[in-house]
């Protein structure tokens, strides 16, 4: 008996000794993936830029107009390589001409800010994708944008240069500032990104205590206020920006639910396959019958959505499949669904291999038509969903996308 037990021990320590390996080795790769995503001069990740052309096309006006403001002093004249070309802009160039120009999409402050919540409660299905290139959409378009990242997993955290569990305390994410949030204040844990007009409020693993925590204060008070807890965290600072994106768990769990409560709009990422689609429908009879439980348990209001849209995501056009089942998607849910669609690109899975995002690469990873095609199709999905945005604000009713 006394060696059963000796070598079950040898075993657990062995198994241990294991794990502990792996996370070492496996941390050493994701500080040379972060290392390799900065920029070698200034130690940290840069945001995109762009030439005159396509920086008028941005900021609305023409690009003789940006060169008359250049020259008349209402902008800074243009510095040039050695070889004479003009320097390429930056976000913050850009904002700065839209408000020498007035062009600048700000909602106005009657206007309630946009706060969508990308959800899916099944893995795969391009959520986080979604997430982090609609809040980089946002701000290359001007907006003041949010994304707050409300998954244990933070993968849209890593994406800003962080290793979560290495460069984040838990006092660095929503979870230390539920437990304490007069001492932290929201405010004290958003973070500027690499790209200007775009702040952070990041994640990592200890967030997923809160599931646990939010389900004990549930049975112990019998209160449904701890629902709330994302809702109010957004409310101390939403009216800084134009566009909050929540980007919560793959799983209609505690953290989902408060994400769907603190949402005015929802973006729903389904691949056109016949288990995505399945897990889909599960999704939103869960999550309407949950909120109806709040509603009629908890007294609560049921939240109002400015809009609910679904979005083919991870879609293979060249399958015959997925287009199949795209057909009877868009027939099943109509006018809910975006008519662009987000295609599955070696592309995307390269940028992010580099933790970046298509719109930060600054040349194709794969091929020039395959990169374009990508872009393209990006940029359809997130300027269908600007769109809906801009149509809820009161002030700018009727008017499309800028």
């Amino acid at each position: 008996m006394a060696t059963q037990i000796s070598d079950t021990a040898s075993s657990e320590n062995t198994a241990t000794d294991d794990l502990r390996s792996l996370h070492r080795k496996s941390l050493a790769i994701l500080k040379r993936l972060q290392t390799h995503a900065m920029d070698p001069e200034t130690g940290e990740k840069a945001g995109p830029t762009y030439s005159i052309s396509k920086a008028a096309e941005l900021v609305d006006r023409t690009a003789s107009a940006i060169r008359e403001a250049e020259r008349d002093g209402r902008l800074p004249e243009r510095e040039r390589t050695p070889s004479g070309h003009r320097l390429p802009y930056n976000l913050a160039e850009l904002d700065h001409m839209r408000e020498v120009f007035d062009t600048r999409p700000w909602r106005e402050p009657e206007d309630m800010p946009a706060i969508i919540s990308v959800s899916n409660f099944k893995g795969g299905v391009g959520k986080s994708t979604i997430a982090v290139h609609l809040a980089q959409h946002f701000s290359i378009k001007g907006y003041r944008t949010l994304l707050v990242d409300c998954d244990s997993q933070a993968s849209s955290t890593m994406m800003f240069g962080y290793r979560p569990d290495i460069d984040l305390g838990e006092n660095d994410t929503l979870y230390g500032h539920f437990h304490d949030p007069e001492l932290l204040g929201v405010r004290s844990i958003i973070r500027k990104t690499h790209f200007h007009g775009l702040d952070l409020l990041p994640s990592n693993l200890k967030l997923y205590n809160l599931e646990y925590e939010i389900a004990a204060h549930l049975a112990q008070t019998r209160s449904f206020d701890v629902i709330d807890l994302i809702s109010q965290a957004i409310g101390e600072v939403v009216h800084d920006y134009d566009v909050v994106i929540m980007d919560p768990p793959p799983a209609l769990g505690m953290v989902s639910m408060a994400v769907l409560q603190a949402a005015n709009a929802m973006v729903i990422p389904m691949p056109p396959s016949v288990i995505d689609f399945s897990s889909t429908v599960s999704f939103v009879d869960m999550a309407r019958t949950t909120m109806e439980q709040l509603e009629q348990l908890g007294g609560r209001a049921r939240p109002a959505y400015n809009f609910i849209r679904v979005v083919a995501s991870r879609v293979d056009e060249n399958k015959s499949m997925h287009r199949e089942l795209l057909a009877m998607m868009r027939d099943v849910f109509g006018g809910s669904m975006l008519t662009s669609i987000m295609p599955t690109s070696a592309e995307i899975d390269n940028a992010s291999s580099r933790l970046k995002t298509v719109f930060e690469l600054d040349r194709p990873v794969t091929s020039r038509d395959v990169h374009m095609r990508c872009l393209k199709y990006l940029t359809a999905v997130c300027d269908d969903i600007e769109h809906d945005v801009v149509a809820s604000w009161a002030s700018r009713y009727g008017e499309g996308a800028i």
